[in-house]
């Protein structure tokens, strides 16, 4: 697969050419996941979760980033790699600048932060010194407390259209790409369709400009099972690269998320 860059994600959402995305941990994952055709990796902290045993996003340090970023790096073959900041890693310039350049020295592209509105300065920030910003914004883990549990965000009108705008102030701040997380569907369209840069949705339903999901949802071997999940590894005879390659292969051709897979 040739480097995948900004400028490649552009062109897809331009061309209305869904982009794939998956969690990556490993350099083994990561080997086959840009083998299969996957154009982000992402090493999220979802990792306290699904490799360290957490209940939640919380406990997930930089030291922890740092390391599976490292070893994402080594074996990926030309995605573009995006590492998150994890838990009170960006609470002030200073803070966020120090961490995020940790990132990108570890071999991240880009990295992650989670909010609306008050994330506006930190992404001005990064951008303008070069280091490129994905927002995460609907169902946030590192504010699971605040939420109050993993619940669909954007149903009533009035959060709707709070969302609506503060994506749109954080394309206005230089964010370079915004993931949507556990939102209505229509709102998930309405979001990507406003917006001159790609979105990406885990549980938005197809319209997005892409999608992304855990690797370890992927194979069925989560803890737990979000409805937007799907185990592509039950339709695989190839086992976990042919179960990526069908992952793969369904984004593109737009057959997955199908409608169980969304919220109204």
């Amino acid at each position: 697969m040739a480097h995948i860059t900004l400028h490649t994600l552009q062109d897809m959402k331009e061309r209305n050419e869904k982009f794939v995305c998956l969690t990556a941990y490993d350099a083994t994952f990561a080997r086959f996941s840009s083998r299969a055709g996957v154009e982000v990796l992402l090493v999220g902290d979802s990792l306290g979760m699904v490799l360290q045993g957490h209940d939640s996003t919380l406990p997930v340090t930089m030291e922890d980033v740092i390391y599976h970023t490292q070893c994402v790096k080594r074996g990926n073959e030309g995605a573009l790699l995006i590492a998150d900041l994890p838990f009170m890693s960006y609470a002030c310039a200073t803070q966020t600048l120090e961490n995020a350049a940790r990132l990108m020295r570890a071999g991240a592209h880009m990295v992650k932060l989670e909010g609306g509105a008050w994330i506006a300065d930190t992404t001005r920030l990064l951008t303008e010194r070069g280091i490129p910003v994905c927002a995460h914004m609907g169902l946030t883990p590192q504010s699971i407390n605040r939420i109050g549990g993993f619940r669909v965000q954007g149903r009533d009108p009035a959060a709707a259209n709070t969302m609506i705008e503060e994506a749109l102030l954080l394309e206005s701040c230089g964010a370079n790409l915004l993931l949507l997380e556990c939102v209505p569907r229509h709102l998930a369209r309405t979001i990507t369709e406003k917006l001159s840069i790609p979105v990406i949705g885990i549980g938005a339903g197809p319209d997005t400009d892409a999608q992304i999901m855990v690797v370890h949802d992927l194979l069925g071997i989560s803890p737990i099972t979000p409805r937007f999940v799907k185990n592509f590894l039950l339709e695989s005879s190839q086992g976990i690269p042919g179960a990526i390659a069908a992952y793969v292969k369904a984004v593109k051709e737009q057959r997955f998320p199908a409608p169980e897979h969304c919220y109204d």
